[in-house]
């Protein structure tokens, strides 16, 4: 019995390894592409750019490459979109590749693995690559932002040059040049060595800096400088659809000078050795609002100037972009910083690179007469009631939502209010807004949010190394400013799970979220810029001028009724769909034996009527004023002598 037991045992094994051996196993791994070293790159790259193909939207590339020896090469596009935070960058709008040496065209491979990196077998006796391409910038905007319009373009070298694999970017040296259409000026952080004709050529900058300084260029520009007799250039380049576009008044050019004095007095550096504000007036080019250590790229309305009283609502973008220049470029989160731009960046720290510069975006707006005090405080009546009434709350936290640049990429979501986008920047807010107030108080007024980023930010004026920081040096610093449990402050509100949001610094600023039927100037604004009706707070839903609904509230009363977005509304209790008839059948629920909002509705080629069991009436958020309680956002709000 033992040996037949034996024996079948055998024959089971055996037959379990012939099955083994058929099943499917693994390939071997790709080969892993050179680490970086910090060492400086043998040569010097050039790259040479023709943005002159304004009809076709087609930039014409050249670069040379330096190499020291034969054998297999590594180049590199850049993936990582440093302010972007997260793999981004148009790989798939290079076209046209073709590498040659001495003459002779080289195969090349793309790395199945590693999509950005490029592989290439150099020949004995080859110093140099050459390669050419094109970027094909998008043509409409369901391809992608669009770069190029007859009157301007927007030069970013992040998605124009390749770089060997092996080495730190900033080890790496760039010659670039551009030749830009007969007429166009332009703006950028790079120093010019020389122009000749349309073409412009850059003084030699490693490849890290020259990704990090783009270029505006445009028919109609102007650039005025915004602190003459300061300790470094600081410059507003604008440009703009068309010539008449950039007529402004001496005010609108102070506050952005005020701007720049309020920054100054905030941080008590500058941390670059000159700064250009890129601006481009105009509804053509793609929208953007990206930060650069030594510029940002910012896209406004095209009456910035000539409509100054009714363009307020994001007025804040260039407050925000500038505030990155001392909060996310020089000062940055250790996990963030990467030695090349394919190395995957961790995002853990972005309710401070994103949340305090939002904060600090809001208040140096109002500083600086950007805003008036009214208009920060009805924007924060905006954020506060948006995170207060966001259901995905219950069960995602501010954390996690730090990863979001690279989980959804900003890419539309059928829930917003459930599933949480980038939530870090404007929760983020509140939770500085809680600090600070936190701060007045335990310390009588005497210091503030103030004092943390001169101490945190403000360091080694002039410098544009960054300096990277962890959960624990923000933690240390506010513990300098003023004692407190700051670990466990910070930890309860950005990693815990909370049904309402941080408003602690509103109530605390001598403030309170009210609801009212009547819309604040700001909030009117705010829908007509963004061409729609907001009843987030009543209905539970916001609807485009078209009749699309655009977004609706997880568990709200349009929730329960059905509705989503992407749901046309035809006609409102019979009557043909418009805004201002949504409203006034809102207010009419709300009296005594009124009726009911009923909706027809088109999905598809599909209609239905949807009645919404809602009497609340119009419901607006605003801040109002606590009797008898210290005025600490009013004070956080007014301009430093």
């Amino acid at each position: 019995m033992r040996t037949l037991f034996f024996s079948v045992s055998l024959l089971t094994l055996a037959a379990t390894a012939a099955v083994a051996q058929q099943m499917p196993q693994p390939s071997a791994p790709t080969p892993a592409i050179a680490a970086a070293q910090d060492i400086p790159y043998p040569g010097t790259l050039k790259l040479s750019v023709d943005a002159t193909d304004l009809e076709r939207k087609i930039f014409q590339i050249r670069e040379t490459i330096p190499v020291a020896k034969a054998g297999k090469f590594t180049i590199l596009y850049p993936q990582w979109v440093p302010g972007g935070h997260s793999p981004r960058n148009d790989l798939d709008k290079v076209a046209g590749l073709v590498i040659t040496a001495n003459g002779q065209r080289l195969a090349w491979t793309r790395d199945p693995v590693q999509v950005f990196a490029f592989h290439v077998e150099v020949p004995e006796g080859v110093s140099e690559l050459q390669l050419s391409y094109q970027f094909l910038s998008p043509v409409e905007a369901k391809v992608g932002r669009q770069v190029m319009t007859p009157d301007m373009l927007n030069l970013q070298w992040l998605q124009m040059g390749f770089y060997p694999a092996g080495y730190f970017t900033r080890q790496i040296p760039v010659e670039a040049s551009v030749k830009l259409p007969d007429g166009f000026k332009f703006a950028s952080a790079l120093e010019v060595a020389r122009t000749e004709g349309q073409t412009t050529t850059f003084k030699v900058t490693p490849f890290e800096t020259l990704v990090d300084s783009p270029m505006f260029a445009g028919r109609y520009f102007k650039t005025v400088e915004l602190d003459p007799n300061g300790p470094v250039p600081v410059r507003l380049n604008m440009m703009a659809d068309k010539p008449e576009l950039l007529e402004f008044k001496p005010e609108h050019i102070q506050a952005h000078k005020d701007l720049v004095q309020q920054s100054y007095k905030l941080y008590g550096s500058h941390p670059y050795d000159h700064y250009d504000f890129l601006v481009a007036l105009s509804d053509t080019l793609g929208g953007i609002g990206l930060e650069h250590h030594r510029s940002s790229e910012n896209r406004v309305a095209p009456k910035y100037f000539t409509d100054w009283e009714k363009t307020y609502v994001g007025r804040d973008l260039l407050p925000h972009e500038f505030t990155h220049s001392w909060n996310g470029k020089f000062r940055r989160g250790a996990d963030l910083w990467t030695a090349t731009l394919n190395e995957p960046m961790r995002d853990s720290l972005m309710w401070v690179y994103e949340g305090q510069t939002q904060y600090w975006g809001n208040v140096l707006s109002a500083r600086s007469n950007l805003h008036t005090k009214q208009q920060s405080l009805d924007a924060l009546a905006l954020t506060a009631a948006a995170y207060d009434n966001r259901r995905g709350r219950d069960w995602r936290n501010v954390a996690d939502t730090t990863n979001d640049p690279i989980i959804a990429g900003r890419k539309p979501l059928s829930w917003l209010s459930y599933q949480r986008s980038e939530d870090y920047y404007s929760e983020g807010q509140l939770v500085w807004l809680d600090a600070d107030t936190l701060i007045r108080e335990k310390t009588g007024g005497k210091k503030s949010l103030d004092n943390f980023a001169k101490a945190f930010f403000g360091i080694e004026s002039g410098s544009y190394v960054p300096r990277t920081y962890t959960f624990e040096d923000v933690v240390k610093t506010l513990n300098d400013v003023t004692p407190h449990d700051w670990a466990g402050f910070l930890k309860t509100r950005i990693e815990g799970v909370s049904e309402k949001a941080p408003l602690d610094g509103i109530t605390r600023g001598g403030y309170k979220l009210v609801y009212s039927d009547t819309q604040s100037e700001y909030n009117k604004t705010a829908e007509t810029r963004a061409k729609n009706t907001s009843l987030a707070y009543s209905l539970g839903l916001t609807v485009g001028a078209d009749g699309v609904l655009t977004d609706v509230q997880w568990g709200g009363p349009a929730f329960k009724a059905g509705l989503t977005q992407g749901l046309t509304l035809v006609a409102v209790n019979g009557e043909t769909f418009d805004g201002d008839k949504l409203k006034d059948a809102v207010k009419a629920a709300a009296k005594p034996e009124g009726q009911l909002v009923e909706l027809l509705v088109k999905e598809g080629a599909r209609y239905r009527m949807v009645k919404i069991d809602y009497r609340g009436g119009l419901r607006y958020p605003r801040l109002e004023r606590i009797a008898g309680t210290p005025a600490r956002l009013d004070d956080i709000l007014a301009a430093r002598k």
